[in-house]
């Protein structure tokens, strides 16, 4: 047990929630990871608002210490894939958290 190896990152956390397939989301998601070093979560949610309810999904980031980056490296990943999951899953809004700003992006 001696020889395990430990890394640690200052803890930071970002999420996107939107409307859309899950599964199409996903494959998204694993090209952007492999191309730039990468873990997220990924988790299905429904959203219930006035007048309806739709599927969608919340992308989890993380301060990874295998992979760390700064808040703001983060914060600008995270944004680059809410984006490129807009344009791929043909979605008009998008939501990103941070621990202290809420971000509402949207084509209407």
């Amino acid at each position: 047990m001696n020889d395990l190896k430990r890394s640690q990152a200052d803890t930071f956390w970002a999420e996107i929630y939107m409307s859309g397939p899950i599964e199409e989301a996903k494959q998204v998601i694993r090209e952007m990871a492999y191309n730039i070093g990468l873990c997220v979560t990924i988790e299905p949610t429904t959203f219930i608002y006035t007048g309806g309810e739709e599927t969608g999904f919340k992308v989890g980031f993380i301060n990874y210490p295998r992979f760390p980056k700064t808040e703001s490296e983060i914060q600008s990943i995270c944004e680059d894939l809410m984006k490129k999951l807009q344009e791929k899953l043909f979605q008009d809004s998008a939501l990103f958290m941070t621990p202290n700003k809420t971000v509402w992006v949207t084509r209407r």
